[in-house]
């Protein structure tokens, strides 16, 4: 840190205030671009996905077993011959009738019969009366029994003569067949892979940070400046100076017009601050603070 080799301020003018005061060093920043982090890469492993399904696992195979299918029958209606057609020789036997005939028992003749009575008699003188007569024939009824219709044989036919049995006939024979048994499944969960692990290369860029240094430009220095004292200065103006101290958010402490310990405590936290002389009410901070004197 220099010190200025002057006992008393150079150009002093009358009426002022002079003090020695520190001027803090002047630093310049400087941003500078390094390399923080090489460039490289790194390995994700993502974790394998799962999950559950549901599958058909065997349990019992396929197979095939013989098996005798029995034999099928059926009810059916026969017609059986009881008796075949046929002709049978009938004796029509005569068929008789009576007959009633006029049988001559005696044939008619003639004969000589007296004639009866003076009718008969045509005179005394004629003697007797003899008539010549026909005698009828003698007849007698005669019944007999004639054949009206003399006996025959005839030939009469006999229809078959049939009858309806119920019979339980085969209809397909006793056979061997293969049946084929499914195979049996069961339904389980099973928990699969979905999306199995991987890697993953990501490849990392190199990272740079900005560094900031402060250069300095100039060291810290004493030097004379003009600054308020009791001399030149009134409570006025120090009240000025506290409210603008407070309205900068630097708390003065009372606004009292009076330069105390708490508004010297502000002020050189200003000055700081702003990068001002420290350790005296400059002038250069008066008016930085916009307070007229």
């Amino acid at each position: 840190m220099g010190a200025g080799n002057d006992l008393l301020p150079p150009n002093a003018k009358t009426g002022e205030c002079y003090a020695r005061v520190l001027t803090p060093s002047v630093y310049r920043t400087e941003s500078t671009e390094m390399l923080k982090k090489a460039a490289g890469y790194r390995i994700e492993v993502s974790h394998p996905t799962y999950e559950w399904v549901t599958e058909s696992v065997l349990v019992k195979e396929e197979s095939e077993v013989a098996e005798i299918v029995p034999a099928k029958y059926e009810w059916k209606v026969e017609r059986v011959l009881v008796t075949a057609a046929h002709e049978h020789l009938k004796t029509i036997p005569e068929v008789y009738e009576t007959k009633t005939e006029k049988v001559l028992v005696k044939p008619a003749y003639t004969t000589w019969k007296k004639g009866r009575g003076p009718v008969e008699r045509i005179s005394n003188s004629t003697g007797e009366i003899m008539c010549l007569v026909e005698v009828p024939a003698v007849y007698k009824t005669v019944s007999s029994r004639v054949i009206a219709t003399p006996a025959r044989i005839e030939k009469e036919m006999h229809d078959a003569v049939y009858k309806d049995i119920k019979k339980r006939v085969m209809v397909e024979g006793p056979r061997m067949v293969k049946r084929t048994i499914p195979a049996v499944y069961k339904s389980i969960k099973v928990k699969k892979v979905l999306l199995p692990a991987q890697e993953t290369r990501i490849d990392l860029p190199a990272v740079y940070q900005t560094v900031t240094n402060k250069v300095r430009v100039s060291d810290s220095v004493l030097e004379w400046r003009s600054i308020l004292c009791e001399t030149n200065t009134s409570g006025d103006v120090v009240r000025s100076l506290q409210r603008a101290l407070l309205s900068a958010d630097y708390n003065p402490g009372p606004i009292d017009g009076v330069i105390g310990r708490e508004t010297m405590d502000a002020v050189k936290s200003y000055q700081r601050a702003k990068g001002l002389a420290v350790g005296q009410l400059t002038i250069e901070t008066i008016r930085a603070l916009g307070v007229s004197y």
